[in-house]
């Protein structure tokens, strides 16, 4: 839910937010959050015995049937070595305060451990049946079961234009309007958001306010790519509210929580006081302060505080087909179209079903989601032919993003230990597979982005180069380990990890490769051939000797000025020569300041989520109205300065620097108009 974060974590196969997300460079990342209130005394368990230790387990714990051939037996006591020698050193490690894992089988929790601390200041340790996590985008799955118990009532038609159900209005794009099929498999078109998104404020303005206050740009057709939106989900939340006449909070507690016996669960904001003594605290590292409880603006997208045990009863109804314990909440029927309705376009890769989207792993069909708030990095799978759910959740992000890398690697160990699978054996030939990697090279934009205000001017930032390296295809998305993935091609443009579990493919249209995805964000995003008239390739360069001319110009005038006035020289120039000299050093320090103030406040808004908020509209405003200004006249003053040195007396120096600044400009002005920071609004 929150920006995206650095490409190395943001990328990472199993990561984000989608994904809840997150995210490259300079650039947001893909982030998320859901809600319910009941008591959360009812279930009260005995705390962990110590530190850094698995809390104690039920007595009850089932020893169930062995994993198929090859593999461990799925049983409590093994489940609980493997975590027990696994967690410890990894939350260690990775600076993490604490982590919570939950596992099902064939309608029984296998285990709920609790690791490290709910608090490290009073060293209260994790306990699975009583601590809050906050699981980030995992909440949608509530807001899409919920949509789904809608369906089946006939009060929801998953085809039908959306407008029907709100009492404000989605245009169309293309003649194309949004149905609930286009909102749960993240196909609705919408751009990118950021403005409160998230924040520590329990002023920030509720979901409502939020859908009806701007409606993020579509900037593809609906259904035709997959671009993840957390504002898609917020408004089939508030679809929910409006079509079942109850507060979406209400709504999910009498319906699915109550049901479920989630009783330590909640989508309130802030939390309600019986849940916050059980609250656990956040952190980006352990070794640091502890985060406020956040508060996520499109609510229904990723409010959510739960524990691993609730976590583990809704894994339970979803692998049973809707029921849990004799509870319905949904109809087998029912719950299999939402597990089984995918939508393909980078066929093999993992598509989205109906708010699930497909994990697969050993040759086994596994649906889940992630889920990620700015402290909180979760991830949920369930192994549908199988009967096995895996729930993860930390409350840090570790150093260097650890614990977006751990669930990852976390949920492949897990997979390889109790549910293994045959390894692919087909490969395509050296030199076919030496062409085909040379047809991806270039640089490419993500559909998940930011595109009709200044946030996009990240994209200079970070657009992803693919290249060729001794005939394989070389992608920037690093492995566990920071080094680079060695990809195979095992299929005409389809290739797999070396040593991995992660696919990469690509579509080709008219002998060029037009978009292409990777397993671990393939459901909820593609990438696309950055235009070329705002491809970093040519253009990143450019700009930046650009700017650097600027700088040095805008740096010379006043030491040059000293030397002369020491030396008791003058600028031996015509007095209209000397205004055009003057006023294009007066130009390059205008866009010199103008570009440095975007870049501030860019930084700015990316440094702390909570000035994603109304609290930055006066510096944006002030951007937005100085910078074309400065732009567009310092580009027109650095022009007629070229026309005066060329038509007067200067020497070549002057001619050819008059060009250098002109072009200079030029590229300058072309940058901000391609990337939207010559842009009107405080929406984003």
């Amino acid at each position: 839910m929150p920006p995206r974060a650095p490409r190395s974590s943001r990328w990472h196969p199993a990561s984000r937010l989608a994904s809840g997300a997150r995210a490259s460079s300079a650039s947001l990342a893909v982030l998320s959050a859901l809600v319910l209130l009941a008591s959360p005394l009812a279930a009260q368990r005995t705390a962990p015995l110590g530190p850094s230790l698995p809390t104690a387990q039920p007595t009850t714990a089932p020893q169930l049937p062995a994993s198929p051939p090859g593999g461990s037996a799925l049983t409590a006591s093994d489940v609980n070595a493997w975590l027990d020698g696994y967690m410890p050193y990894a939350l260690k490690t990775g600076d993490i305060a604490g982590a919570v894992v939950a596992v099902v089988k064939d309608g029984q929790i296998v285990t709920m451990r609790g690791y490290g601390y709910a608090d490290v200041a009073h060293r209260t340790p994790v306990d699975p049946a009583r601590t809050l996590f906050r699981p980030g985008s995992v909440s949608k799955l509530f807001t899409w079961t919920a949509v789904m118990q809608l369906v089946e009532a006939g009060k929801i038609d998953l085809d039908a234009d959306i407008n029907r159900y709100l009492d404000f209005r989605i245009p169309p794009r293309d003649g194309k309007p949004i149905t609930m099929r286009n909102l749960m498999q993240h196909t609705a078109g919408f751009e990118e958001q950021a403005k409160d998104i998230m924040s520590s404020n329990p002023s920030t303005p509720t979901f409502e306010a939020l859908l009806k206050r701007w409606t993020p740009e579509r900037i593809f057709p609906a259904g035709t790519t997959p671009a993840y939106s957390n504002y898609g989900a917020s408004l089939a939340g508030y679809i929910v509210q409006r079509v079942s006449g109850e507060p979406f909070d209400s709504y999910i507690e009498r319906h699915i929580f109550e049901p479920l016996g989630m009783t330590h669960s909640t989508f309130r904001q802030p939390l309600p006081p019986a849940f916050a003594p059980f609250m656990s605290k956040g952190y980006q590292v352990a070794s640091g302060d502890s985060m406020p409880f956040e508060i996520v603006g499109p609510a229904p997208a990723g409010a959510l505080s739960s524990t691993g045990e609730d976590m583990a009863h809704f894994m339970i109804a979803h692998l049973q087909k809707g029921e849990y314990q004799g509870q319905r909440i949904l109809q087998p029927a029912t719950a299999e179209q939402m597990h089984n309705s995918p939508a393909t376009f980078l066929p093999p890769l993992n598509r989205m079903e109906l708010g699930f989207f497909e994990t697969n792993i050993n040759d086994r069909e596994v649906i889940g989601h992630l889920g990620d708030t700015q402290n909180f990095h979760t991830s949920l799978h369930l192994f549908l032919n199988d009967g096995v759910g895996f729930y993860v959740s930390f409350n840090s992000a570790g150093t260097g993003g650890a614990s977006g890398k751990l669930r990852a690697a976390l949920f492949e160990d897990f997979a390889d230990r109790y549910l293994p699978g045959p390894e692919p054996q087909s490969r395509v030939d050296s030199a076919t597979a030496a062409k085909h990697a040379a047809m991806m090279a270039g640089n490419w934009i993500t559909s998940r982005r930011f595109e009709s205000n200044f946030l996009n001017a990240t994209e200079l930032f970070d657009e992803m180069k693919v290249g060729v390296r001794k005939g394989a295809l070389e992608v920037p998305l690093p492995g566990l380990n920071g080094k680079p993935r060695r990809w195979v091609e095992i299929a005409p443009f389809v290739w797999r990890e070396a040593n991995g579990h992660q696919r990469l493919a690509a579509k080709v249209v008219d002998g060029q490769v037009v978009r292409w995805s990777v397993d671990g964000v393939s459901p909820f995003t593609v990438f696309e051939r950055a235009p070329w008239y705002k491809d970093t390739a040519w253009l990143g360069p450019l700009f930046y000797v650009a700017l650097a001319a600027l700088a040095i110009t805008a740096l010379l005038w006043p030491i040059a000025t000293l030397v002369r006035r020491h030396y008791g020289a003058s600028l031996a120039l015509d007095p209209r020569a000397r205004r055009a000299f003057r006023l294009s050093r007066v130009a390059a320090i205008a866009i010199v300041v103008a570009m440095l103030g975007w870049v501030l406040a860019v930084v700015m808004l990316l440094s702390d989520i909570n000035h994603l908020s109304a609290s930055s509209d006066p510096i944006i405003w002030t951007l937005e109205i100085v910078g074309p200004i400065a732009f567009f006249g310092g580009t027109a003053l650095m022009l007629w300065n070229l026309w005066v040195v060329w038509t007067g007396q200067r020497r070549w120096p002057a001619k050819v620097w008059s060009i250098v600044l002109a072009l200079s400009a030029l590229t300058v002005l072309w940058v901000a108009l391609v990337f939207k920071l010559v842009s009107f609004g405080v929406n984003y």
